[in-house]
């Protein structure tokens, strides 16, 4: 087993009202920040141990898929380096 480090992106698909990001997009107007949009996201970092990347890749895409992100409102990347 190869320790491995999985960082899972979660944000919320195109169309989802993103009320955080409004919000923080227009205080950084108010300050004088010029943007054409912002978004808001997770990311989680999962340390875990597999046989090789592709295992450790399907074990966080599984997480992801039952608990970090809610596939109807979500999209997520993962990706895995070795620790």
């Amino acid at each position: 087993m190869t320790a491995y480090t999985a960082t899972v992106t979660v944000r919320l698909k195109r169309g989802v009202l993103d009320p955080e990001a409004e919000t923080t997009r227009r205080a950084l107007e108010r300050l004088g920040f010029e943007l054409d949009g912002l978004r808001s996201m997770d990311r989680f970092e999962v340390d875990l141990e597999a046989a090789d990347p592709a295992a450790a890749e399907e074990r966080a895409d599984e997480m992801a898929e039952r608990l970090l992100a809610n596939p109807t409102i979500h999209d997520y990347e993962v990706e895995v380096r070795e620790r």
